[in-house]
């Protein structure tokens, strides 16, 4: 391999450029046809409109709402717990050894899998089978 043979892995494709006579295939309209919304400089309609028909947005029901207050929780699994390193697990050592992406506002700790060893887990939440289950494996639960 030389330096003159090496190829880009990102192929070149050229600006179309349009308005630049009949010859180029898109002169005179530039590609946009005679008259017409679409033709006109700033012309087109707006995301969702369907001529004036009542959109798909507006004929749909509402329904329900979104709780702006609600908690959203990063989810563990009793599996997941199996994969630490650590005796003492919380939210930052899960986040640490990459078992979760992202702490949210919390962790809770599901009864999925079992547990193969004795851990002291500190969570802000935890489901009844999963405290039964890391007691029963000899580990503790903490509430944050």
């Amino acid at each position: 391999m030389e330096l003159g043979n090496v190829k880009s892995p990102v192929k070149k494709v050229n600006r179309t450029r349009v308005g630049r006579g009949i010859g180029s295939g898109l002169g005179k309209t530039s590609g946009r046809g005679h008259k017409g919304q679409k033709a006109r400089s700033g012309g087109g309609v707006r995301r969702g409109f369907e001529g004036g028909q009542t959109p798909l947005y507006r004929r749909l029901p509402k329904r329900g709402f979104t709780n702006i207050h609600a908690n959203n929780y990063t989810e563990v699994t009793l599996t997941m717990l199996n994969k630490s390193k650590a005796t003492e697990v919380s939210a930052e050592t899960l986040l640490e050894e990459g078992i979760i992406g992202k702490i949210n506002d919390g962790i809770v700790v599901l009864g999925t899998g079992s547990l193969e060893k004795a851990l002291t887990v500190k969570a802000t939440r935890f489901t009844k089978s999963a405290a039964e289950k890391i007691e029963a494996a000899g580990g503790k639960t903490e509430v944050i």
